[in-house]
């Protein structure tokens, strides 16, 4: 088949397949991973319940600092891409989705001022998520709309009920609860550490 016809469609699914991956992993930090998890507790637990609170906050933070921890998945995937021998132009966009997720998540949190006319125009084009999409995840009861690349995925899901129906299907099988998100306004008030950041 004409490739000037199957990378566009290639690159469509690899976009799509980068989005649900990091949904995937961003629903698990939200439903199951607690601020005193063993060892992603610390790492990743506190940082994501932080977030919810002071949705703005990790704006301030670099592009390392943001995406550190994804890098490092994605570098394991080109290591085993490589290792496998599929490491094409397909494996290397995904990894960089999937690397840069949370660079484009923070862009979701910005204003147009502060992302500039490219990243703007990228968020007009749909192409990556804009703020008003990503506003939803961030509305109470905040467990939908995980999905941080795009705009495409989150509403096929929601209709689906693809997270409810998968939060259910854990809870028969092993008992497994959702973590009560304190940034939900009827949860009452937030952590004593939560204020304490708040003020920093």
């Amino acid at each position: 088949m004409n490739a000037w016809f199957t990378a566009p469609l290639e690159t469509a699914g690899i976009f799509l397949a980068a989005d649900f991956v990091v949904g995937f992993v961003h629903w698990i930090e939200d439903a199951y991973i607690r601020e005193n998890s063993p060892v992603v507790g610390g790492l990743i637990g506190r940082p994501n319940i932080l977030h919810h609170h002071l949705p703005r906050r990790f704006t301030r933070k670099s592009w390392w600092e943001s995406c550190w921890d994804q890098m490092i998945l994605a570098g394991v995937f080109l290591a085993f891409a490589s290792w496998a021998g599929f490491l094409g132009w397909q494996a290397v966009l995904f990894a960089a989705l999937v690397g840069n997720a949370n660079q484009i998540h923070k862009w979701a949190h910005r204003s147009r001022r502060e992302n500039g006319p490219w990243i703007s125009l990228l968020q007009d084009l749909k192409v990556f998520q804009s703020a008003r999409h990503h506003a939803r995840h961030h509305t109470d009861p905040k467990s939908t709309h995980y999905c941080v690349i795009t705009e495409f995925l989150n509403p096929v899901l929601e209709r689906l009920r693809f997270w409810t129906r998968l939060e259910c299907l854990l809870w028969k099988l092993f008992h497994l609860r959702r973590r009560i998100d304190t940034s939900n306004r009827r949860h009452g008030a937030p952590p004593v550490w939560i204020r304490i950041a708040s003020h920093a």
